[in-house]
């Protein structure tokens, strides 16, 4: 493997590193709806404004979310949409898993 392989691989395995936590995950699939302010996320998620600010910090070191300041609030976007295609790909694996193990249980 050459430097430049790694270097990429690892640039890679960062952005799944900030998608790999159900709240990251999460934050993910609703801004894929559009823009949303810290303070939309705070109650669903039912934590605090810097536990979820500092998710959404991950998220952006990763190069998945862009911030815009607006006064004292912050609102995010998904810088590329596409990321959550590969959720499509994950849940394959689930519903393949789910099948295979259904098969040897006889159902």
């Amino acid at each position: 493997m050459t430097e430049s392989e790694k270097k990429l691989l690892e640039a890679k395995t960062q952005v799944l590193k900030a998608l790999a936590h159900p709240v990251r995950l999460w934050m993910a699939e609703q801004l894929a709806e559009g823009e949303k302010c810290v303070c939309e996320m705070v109650e669903p998620l039912g934590l605090d404004f810097s536990t979820v600010s500092k998710h959404l910090s991950v998220m952006k070191q990763a190069g998945i979310v862009a911030d815009d300041k607006r006064g004292k609030q912050v609102f995010y976007t998904l810088k590329v949409p596409c990321i959550l295609n590969f959720m499509g790909c994950v849940e394959a694996v689930l519903e393949n898993s789910a099948k295979e193990q259904a098969c040897l249980l006889g159902k």
